[in-house]
This record gives C-alpha cells, sequence and structure tokens, in this order.
C-alpha cells in the first residue's frame, strides 16, 4: 500500500473530533446535520454540491465521503463529473479575474 499524509481510515474518525471540544463539537454536527436534510435542495443536489465543492477545496476525505454519497443517492459518473466541471470553471474564473487586480497594478506603475 502506498503511503501518503492523507490515510482515508481516519475519515471513520470524524466524529472524534469533540473529544476535544464536546460543546462546540456537537455544535458543529447539529449543524452539519441541519444543513445536509431536505430543503429547497434536494439530498441529492446538496450532495453534488458537496462533491464539487470538495474538488475545490482540494479535501481527500470530503472527496471520498460525497463521492460515496452521490453514488448512493443515486447520482451517475457523468452527473459527478459535470458537478466537477462546474466547481473547476468557478474556480478557475475566480483565479482569472483576479488578473484585473495584477492589469491594474500594472497600469499604475506604468504610469
Amino acid at each position: 500500500m502506498d503511503k501518503t499524509y492523507y490515510n482515508p481510515e481516519d475519515l471513520k474518525k470524524f466524529e472524534k473530533v469533540t473529544d476535544f471540544q464536546e460543546k462546540l463539537g456537537k455544535k458543529f454536527f447539529d449543524y452539519y446535520g441541519s444543513v445536509f436534510e431536505e430543503g429547497a435542495l434536494t439530498a441529492r443536489e446538496k450532495s453534488l454540491i458537496a462533491l464539487a465543492v470538495a474538488h475545490t477545496i482540494q479535501c481527500p476525505y470530503c472527496i471520498d465521503a460525497y463521492t460515496e454519497d452521490t453514488l448512493e443517492k443515486g447520482c451517475s459518473e457523468e452527473q459527478m463529473m459535470e458537478a466537477v466541471h462546474v466547481a473547476t470553471a468557478i474556480r478557475g474564473g475566480a483565479s482569472l479575474v483576479h488578473s484585473v487586480q495584477m492589469m491594474n497594478k500594472v497600469d499604475k506603475l506604468s504610469m
């Protein structure tokens, strides 16, 4: 087995983050659970959003968890990849739009 800093088995220990701060940990998990309940968005839609965000923030634990969750909620591989591409487009655009700041600085320094 390849050794990496990321240990997939640690995902199973997520609930233990309350061990060092039970009160705040419980509040987080209550909030987290509420966020993923059915609402204006379906649980399936929320799972796809979570999968896309997981890729944007590059969290391997979240990618594993929401890959499994989206599959369990009936999402196809095509839908999952499309969600990742949406996240990629937004992340790329967010980086590119900041080039305006660089362009403004160049203009100011060139005066």
